[in-house]
């Protein structure tokens, strides 16, 4: 089965930015949506950002204009570019891909990397 394995989380101070990285062990079908979540403690887990298959992303109103998705089909491969980090976006975070092009559920995950902003 196909593995994820996400990279690129670390400690950063506010207003920085990190360039988390997701890495598929196989083929990811370039037609399918993928994301990023993410969940802090005490917190659900939430959807931060989606990156629909044949292109288009979505992003939750509160990392817009900040948070960039991108995807690398040939490398089989999800990023996610975070700009002006605030100390409220530390959270794990973790990659998805989607059972099909709308991100309407998610049959793989990876293990998560860690981000921690600070004031």
């Amino acid at each position: 089965q196909v593995q994820l394995v996400e990279a690129g989380g670390g400690s950063v101070q506010a207003g920085g930015s990190l360039r988390l990285s997701c890495a598929a062990s196989g083929a990811i079908d370039s037609s399918y949506c993928m994301s990023w979540f993410r969940q802090a403690p005490g917190n659900e887990r939430e959807g931060v950002a989606f990156a629909y298959g044949g292109g288009g992303a979505l992003y939750v109103d509160s990392v817009k204009g900040r948070f960039t998705i991108s995807r690398d089909n040939v490398k089989n491969s999800l990023y996610l570019q975070m700009n002006s980090l605030k100390p409220e976006d530390t959270a794990m975070y973790y990659c998805a891909a989607s059972v099909d092009r709308w991100c309407d559920g998610y049959h793989l995950w990876g293990q998560g990397t860690q981000v921690t902003v600070s004031s």
